[in-house]
């Protein structure tokens, strides 16, 4: 198991975000869209895929939290200037529920792909 997962899990007081923040995390990008270039920000697809395999497939209309409440609540006690960016969580197929559980491994290719944003790829490296 990779040390942020084992940080999510076992460290932080149940909070994950760290476990996302670890140097050489979350990557982001390869763009950045403005409000007007996204009709509805709360239906757009996103996918996940290791190695060419779909493992995560959902969309935003999923989130338990809507993005407009999420700002809401975020802005009652945090200064949200443009560009900041919101963690939001991750559609279902997490590999850590699944059954078998798949993990990263060195050299595994991971592509994230977002309706109407663009999509991102990067290979998986260990510390070691």
């Amino acid at each position: 198991m990779c040390p942020p997962r084992k940080w999510q899990l076992h460290g932080g007081g149940g909070q994950w975000i760290k476990g996302k923040s670890f140097d050489t995390f979350c990557p982001l990008g390869p763009v950045l869209v403005t409000a007007d270039e996204i009709t509805d920000p709360q239906n757009l697809g996103a996918r996940c895929f290791l190695n060419g395999e779909v493992m995560q497939d959902g969309n935003t209309s999923d989130m338990i939290f809507p993005i407009a409440r999420l700002i809401h609540l975020l802005s009652q006690d945090t200064t949200l200037l443009q560009g900041t960016v919101i963690l939001t969580g991750t559609p279902s197929g997490v590999g850590f529920v699944r059954d078998p559980q798949v993990y990263l491994s060195d050299n595994d290719r991971v592509r994230i792909e977002i309706e109407h944003i663009g999509t991102l790829e990067n290979s998986v490296s260990s510390a070691d």
